[in-house]
């Protein structure tokens, strides 16, 4: 008789599966290795681990630098996610950036393999997974995750798409908790009407080339085609900044419609392998879904502008077929003929929509090769400017003297050579003003820009800015409200909403401009110098002074240079009762001399 096959029971259940682990721990290990350890102990002692035990779940292990915890139910899992990362944002509070932790989390539904107290499987592989891709403080949860919980807690989520994860046979649809006040970070945005003119929204092009280095290939060829139909005067075209909100979602150009207010979306992708160039592109009807327009553009490299103007010819021709030929030739305009800079340019624009220091001070590097390869290319002069007024604004400028000297060079380039660069333009415009503090003359260019191009959301914001500095706070808020409109979810929301704010404050209503600092605050936490300068002042003009303190520490923190010494060159404010008015609320508020 032969021996019985004896089949071992594997104990399988389906769980909720919460991953952690603590954003830049080896930095923190390396600069106070026993410092850190003991407040990691303290945050676990004191928050992580009674939290998960209040909602039912038990840490299944624990590294160096996070843990995995295991929930019967997805609804105890996520409300422990964010109250622990919530409670570690109070418990940083007050604290030097060099002693914050961190954590990053993941949270997945999924069948494990337990055994010996350990849990194994897909389910566990595909929670780290997420944890990695969220921010420091964030949490990233699946589709599956999603749909269980909703309407069940109140949090809001931001589609990231689909996520082809290492080591994962299929993609995985990831979403991101919003982290900020359920009830106002779950606020719908007011539902937007269409323009009386054809609108348009042209969403990232998918990169085919099976490189993800090419993506900023396929970022540049959509650029252009945005900014080569923002010339149509005609035409209402969504900044470059709210379409690539998009990037890498599965979307339904319906819902897409209605979140823009556009009738019409372009979608493509770019295929670019070895000296060859394949763009397909189709013009979608927002309201039926009908596709209006599809083709296909093959091309060598080096004919790529041709292969961008030939996209964009068909698509205004489907929108408009009387459009005259005249007008049509107009949209065709190549940045440089050197591909090469060319090439330097569309990097340099992908690192500087990083908001980093280090993406910052790469975005410039990048620009500067691009003006050594062209030397006559007007654009990368004008985005070198504004490198810099980035650099003020954040708080990054090293040798302050040096750097704004190189910017108004940059600026001078810009006036000799761009006199048809609407980027370059109002780029150039704003850094001028921001920087050199010739506000007049950075405003001019500015409006000149904007009659080279009406749709250009980023320069209505600068417009807006410089409405500020002139004192001119009604102008200001329309203009800030041109760009809201055309670039409705834009990353520069939050500076759009600042200068409303300040434009409400020089006009002494307080009430409004504390409501839109809050607003930009909310939108952009990173953002923090401009928008808390009005909250500190606002809020001791209203009697509100240990909020109007508490606003001031983290203003000295973020910038411990900051004074009432060097406020006018923070904010070049023209009028002498604004300044004053500013000076003033910052004083009560406790700002140092």
């Amino acid at each position: 008789m032969g021996a019985a096959l004896v089949t071992e029971h594997v104990e399988r259940r389906l769980s909720a599966i919460l991953a952690a682990d603590v954003a830049g721990y080896s930095r923190l290990i390396g600069s106070d290795e026993e410092g850190t350890l003991a407040r990691l102990t303290a945050h676990r002692r004191e928050l992580i681990d009674p939290k998960i035990a209040e909602h039912r779940g038990r840490i299944v292990k624990t590294t160096g630098d996070g843990f995995l915890a295991e929930f019967a139910s997805l609804v105890d899992a996520l409300r422990c996610a964010v109250e622990i990362q919530k409670g570690m944002a109070e418990r940083n509070a007050g604290q030097p950036p060099d002693r914050q932790i961190a954590f990053r989390m993941g949270l997945h539904l999924g069948d494990i393999i337990h055994q010996e107290g350990d849990i194994f499987g897909d389910g566990v592989n595909i929670a780290a997974r997420l944890e990695a891709l969220a921010e420091p403080g964030g949490i990233c949860i699946s589709d599956d995750v999603c749909r269980q919980v909703r309407g069940k807690i109140d949090v809001a989520v931001e589609d990231l798409g689909e996520r082809q994860l290492k080591n994962i046979a299929q993609p995985v649809r990831v979403l991101r908790v919003r982290m900020g006040t359920p009830s106002a970070a779950s606020a719908p945005r007011p539902a937007l009407s269409l323009p009386d003119k054809p609108s348009i929204a042209v969403l990232p092009f998918q990169n085919m080339s099976g490189d993800p280095e090419q993506d900023y290939f396929a970022d540049g060829v959509v650029e252009e085609i945005i900014t080569a139909l923002s010339r149509m005067r005609w035409l209402f075209v969504i900044a470059r900044n709210s379409s690539f909100t998009y990037k890498g979602r599965a979307v339904d150009v319906k819902l897409v419609g209605r979140e823009l207010g556009v009738r019409y979306v372009l979608e493509g992708s770019l295929r670019k392998a070895g000296n060859k160039v394949r763009i397909t592109g189709q013009l979608i009807d927002c309201a039926t879904g009908a596709h209006l327009w599809a083709d296909r553009f093959d091309g060598a490299l080096e004919d790529i502008f041709d292969l961008q103007d030939q996209v964009t010819t068909s698509v205004v021709g489907a929108i408009a077929p009387r459009l005259e030929q005249a007008e049509i030739e107009r949209a065709k305009r190549k940045p440089t003929e050197s591909l090469d800079a060319y090439n330097c340019y569309l990097r340099g624009i992908a690192s500087f929509h990083g908001w980093t220091r280090e993406a910052n001070q790469e975005a410039l590097g990048m620009f500067k090769r691009a003006i050594e390869l062209d030397p006559d290319f007007a654009s990368a002069y004008g985005l070198a400017a504004r490198c810099y007024s980035q650099r003020k604004s954040h708080g990054w400028m090293g040798d302050h003297a040096n750097e704004i000297a190189d910017a108004e060079q940059m600026v001078r380039q810009v006036k000799k050579l761009g006199g048809g660069d609407a980027v370059a333009l109002c780029s150039a415009g704003f850094a001028l003003g921001h920087l050199v503090g010739k506000v007049e003359d950075g405003d001019a260019m500015v409006d000149r820009a904007l009659v080279l191009n009406p749709n250009l959301a980023i320069a209505w914001l600068f417009s807006s800015w410089g409405k500020v500095w002139l004192g001119q706070p009604e102008l200001a808020i329309e203009r800030a409200a041109r760009a809201m409109r055309l670039s409705p979810q834009d990353p520069y929301l939050c500076s759009m909403m600042a200068a409303t704010a300040y434009a409400h404050f020089i006009a002494g209503r307080m009430s409004e401009a504390l409501s839109w600092a809050e607003r930009s605050i909310q939108e952009k936490p990173d953002y923090l110098p401009v928008p808390t300068r009005i909250l500190a002042a606002g809020l001791a003009f209203t009697g509100r002074q240990t909020e109007a303190q508490s606003a001031v520490a983290r203003l000295c923190e973020i910038d411990p240079t900051f004074r009432l010494s060097n406020l006018e060159d923070r904010v070049p404010l023209r009028r002498p009762e604004h300044l004053a008015r500013l000076a003033e609320g910052l004083r009560k508020a406790g700002l140092p001399e």
